[in-house]
Formats: structure tokens, sequence, C-alpha cells
């Protein structure tokens, strides 16, 4: 869900030339009844190095512990074993065919004291809509796309290879970041059919960061890139139950990004902890700071913590899981302040905020378009609905309404986009956060990142349950927000949110890692076939 569409109270959701994970018809859903015996049997769990978090292997890469080359191999292994075949978790959309020789060349520094820096060696994954100049497509999981090999670097990815990076390959998404229809199937495409969710496999990977989310929850890469719109990082790292950060708009350039919207988009890290991101964040952006360095277990001493009880959502196991996080905080030091109302005073807010996303998108789409590879056919918006009108695999599964409204769309100086766009960021931003840790004198705001992930359904899309969480005011406002993990419900993870007001990534970043020491709980995958594989529900299920 590169965006996740709020109209009245939450409108949900909204490579082929190198290796390719799936070269032959794609069936979306995964793996058949049949399977699932052998699945839940099976033993899936990451042992030795891939077991590890990043800032962990960048240790012993750095100490001569392990080498490059090998972590490569182990990574392309486990994604063998249980991304292709296995639980089929359908979270990568193809392999860098060069992945190897850059471990090799790390390797090499490395023996000779010339290493690049502490990801040098690192094993990287990257959303299948940011461009690489290695042989493989950017697809945003669509046929259209299918040879777009740009060879050229986003500038995020440029950072981080300079640093030494492994660029490991290009992760399954909600096609086109699940801004093609309001009745999409999260984590579901085209070209690489229905991401599955490693901790429940019928459960939702939510979107459209869907499979940089599975991945790494998974152990298949040290750290992987994901990008959001509105809920597209945070609500993966949520259901997955890894770290998310969204940084502010503008900190990571967009600059070869697949776009939707020029005012909402843009990347961020997704890591199994809080100091792995920041240390991807350091490669990744354009300041000059040093966000590992910055990171300090006693940051929520003596700070202020709006906790936003309008936005705990109605689930009382998320709700027993966010008091018992919030008491962490408090054992940490930090002071609680009860938020309990909250009006977004911006008339026809839901509408407005789509009249952006969907100005933006025919901006952005008929921009990058044209300046896609040679081989891409079409080369604007309106050649691309053609396109999926005559291609049946790619609307199988759902239609593409907001391709067609956003076509319907005029220039960005019309006044309704203007006036759109200035009333939801007004709302979100300055009479949104700004005037919430005003008013109440707090230093960041809290509340469950998302809700417990719903079950996979081809044939109603997205059917969530009530919404827990205000991701969406920081992703229209443009400001940073984290998730952290901070548990389960019947083995699905949940995480703890935390945002603060604009430029404040280096704060957000901390006050997350002083959470993630103290009431952090992040769990590995089960690969489970459904909640009744859990004993207590198998028993409560049966007569």
């Amino acid at each position: 869900m590169r965006h996740l569409l709020l109209a009245s109270a939450a409108f949900l959701f909204t490579a082929c030339a190198a290796e390719q994970v799936h070269d032959h018809p794609i069936e979306p859903f995964g793996p058949s009844a049949s399977d699932y015996a052998r699945i839940v049997d099976a033993e899936f769990a990451a042992k030795g190095w891939t077991a590890k978090t990043l800032p962990e292997l960048s240790e012993a890469l750095a100490a001569g512990e392990y080498k490059s080359t090998d972590l490569v191999k182990d990574y392309l292994y486990r994604i063998d074993a249980l991304d292709r075949n296995g639980p089929a978790l359908q979270s990568i959309i193809a392999v860098n065919p060069d992945a190897i020789a850059q471990a090799e060349a790390s390797d090499a520094r490395r023996e000779s004291g010339k290493s690049l820096g502490p990801l040098d060696g690192i094993p990287i994954l990257f959303k299948d809509n940011i461009e690489t100049l290695d042989p493989i497509a950017t697809t945003a999981g669509s046929y259209a796309l299918k040879d777009n090999i740009t060879e050229r670097d986003s500038p995020l990815v440029a950072g981080l290879r300079a640093q030494g990076a492994v660029i490991l390959g290009k992760t399954n998404l909600s096609q086109w970041a699940n801004f093609r229809s309001g009745e999409s199937v999260s984590g579901w495409s085209a070209l690489g059919g229905q991401v599955r969710n490693p901790h429940m496999l019928d459960r939702s990977p939510c979107g459209s960061s869907s499979g940089t989310g599975a991945a790494i929850a998974a152990s298949f890469a040290a750290g992987g890139v994901g990008t959001e719109t509105n809920g597209s990082i945070i609500c993966p790292s949520n259901v997955n139950g890894v770290v998310g950060f969204k940084p502010t708009i503008g900190l990571v350039s967009q600059q070869y990004i697949v776009p939707i919207s020029a005012t909402q988009d843009t990347a961020g890290p997704m890591t199994k902890t809080v100091r792995g991101a920041a240390m991807m964040l350091d490669a990744m952006d354009n300041q000059a700071v040093d966000y590992a360095a910055t990171l300090d277990a006693s940051s929520l001493r003596g700070k202020r913590v709006g906790v936003m009880r309008f936005a705990d959502g109605s689930n009382d196991d998320i709700k027993a899981r966010f008091n018992a996080s919030l008491e962490a905080m408090e054992t940490a030091g930090a002071i609680l302040v009860e938020i309990d109302d909250f009006s977004l005073n911006v008339e026809n807010y839901g509408q407005k905020s789509l009249d952006v996303l969907l100005y933006e998108f025919k901006a952005g789409m008929d921009e990058y378009l044209a300046d896609a590879a040679p081989a891409v056919t079409a080369r604007s918006l309106a050649q691309l609905i053609a396109f999926n009108s005559a291609e049946p695999r790619e609307t199988t599964v759902f239609d593409q309404d907001l391709f067609e409204r956003a076509q319907a769309k005029g220039p960005l100086s019309e006044e309704t986009y203007l006036t759109a766009k200035a009333d939801a960021q007004r709302g979100t931003g300055v009479n949104g956060i700004d005037r919430l840790m005003a008013e109440n004198e707090v230093d960041m705001l809290v509340s469950p990142s998302g809700p417990v992930a719903s079950r996979i359904d081809p044939v109603n899309g997205d059917v969530w349950p009530s919404w827990a969480g205000a991701g969406y005011l920081a992703a229209v406002a443009g400001y940073p927000h984290i998730t952290v993990p901070m548990g389960d419900v019947h083995g699905v993870p949940i995480g703890f949110s935390i945002m603060a007001g604009k430029g404040q990534d280096a704060d957000v970043l901390s006050y997350g890692y002083a959470f993630e020491q103290a009431g952090g709980k992040r769990m590995e995958p089960k690969y489970l076939r459904s909640a009744e594989d859990r004993p207590e529900l198998d028993k409560a299920m049966r007569p």
C-alpha cells in the first residue's frame, strides 16, 4: 500500500531480463490447500548468519568473522527454499545476477583494508519501483514495465552502493504501489503474484511495500527499502513484524522511483532493528547527519509523550499490547500525556486527499513513462490504461478505476488541485501533528501502528477491520514516522507508532530505538497456514 487513501474514516489502500523469479504465468495466490500440511511441518526458521540483524552482520564482516560472498549465497539459498518453494512467499520479483560479484568485490576491499564503511558487503533488497543500474528491470509489478531496464541508480541506491552495499534484488509489491484500483488486493502484482505474510500465510502482508516487509521478516536480506505515499512502509512493517521508518518528505530523493505523489512519496528503510534502519538512512538521505550515532537508549527520559487515544482502535488485544508498551515507556522515564480527541478540520478531506493523489499521479506517471527504458511501449498514463485493457493478466483480480480517474484530471495548475493540496497538508500538518504537539506540549505522538492483518481476499479485495493508528497524519503532512514491533495477537505481529514534526527524523529514530530497548517485542515468523494452526485457536474451533 504505497498509499492508504482516507475517505470518511478510512478508505483503505489507497526484471525480467535478469534472473526472474517467475518466468511463467503466475498463479496469483500462493500455495494450494494440498501444500499446507507439508508447509506447516517444514522447518523454515532462519539459522546462523541469516538470523542476525544488520548491525550484527556489519560487525561480523568488519571483524572478518564471515564473508559477504557467503552471506549472499546464504540469502539466495533461503530465497530459493522459501520464496520460490516451500511456503512460496512470492516476496521477490527478481534477484540480481551481479550480487555475488558485488559481494566478492566487498570481500576484496575488506581484505585490503579499504572498506567503504559499515554497510560494505551488506545485502539489501529494493522494492521493485526503485531503479538500480543493475541488469534487472524496475517493473512496479506490471507487464507494462517488464523490460524497464534503465541502467541508472536512484540516488538512494547510489548512496547505499557508494558505501559498499550489495544490491541483492527487487521485492514484489502491491501493483503500481496500490494505486490502480479502489478494489485492490494488498501485496498482489501481475508479475509477482500474491505476497504471503510469513507469520501466517493466509494473512495480508499489507501494501504496497509488502514484498520488502515479508522478505525482511523471513530473513532474505539484512535490510530492505520500501516506499510510502500513505502507509506503505508503516503498514507492511506493522503486520510483518519489522521496523519501518518513513522519513520527512524530501529527505530521501525520489528521482528514478515510479511515482504516485510528488508531495507525499518517500522511500525509507525496513529492517529488523531501529539501528539497522538508521544505518541505512545514513547512506540513503541527502543530509550530513549520522543517524546511527544519535541513537540513545535513554532518549525517552523526561520526554512528554502524546498518547493518541482517539487512534487506538477497537481491538482489545491491540489496546492491551499498546498499554503495556506505554508502561515500558514510563519505566524508561517518559511522561505520558493522554490525548482523547482530535478533529480533522478539513471539509471533504477524503475527496481532497484523493484528488491530490489523482492529479499528481497523472502528471508524475506521464513524466516517468516518457523517460522509461526504450523497450517500454506505454509512454503515458493513457497508453498504460490501453495496455492494461488489452492484457488480461493485468486485470484478472481487480480493475484500474484509479488510473481512469487520474487520467480525467487536468494539469497541476487547476484550482481544484491547488486548494485540495493546501487544505490536506494544512489539516494534517499545521492543524494536525503540529497543533497536537503544541497544545499538549509533547515531544512525540504515539499510537498502535495499525490493525491486526486481515485475510487475503481476492474476491472482495482488501477487507480490513476497524483501523488503529493515525499514520495518515504523518503521511499527508510529510512528517517522520516509525513503527517498532510491540508483540502479536495470536501470532500476527503488531507495531508501536511514533511520529513528530517535520525534520525531526533523528529524534523519531532515537525515540524508536529507546522504545525498542525498553519494550520492543519482535518475533520470528512461524509460517503458519492460518490462525487455526495456533493451538489455542485450533482447540477453540473444534466441537
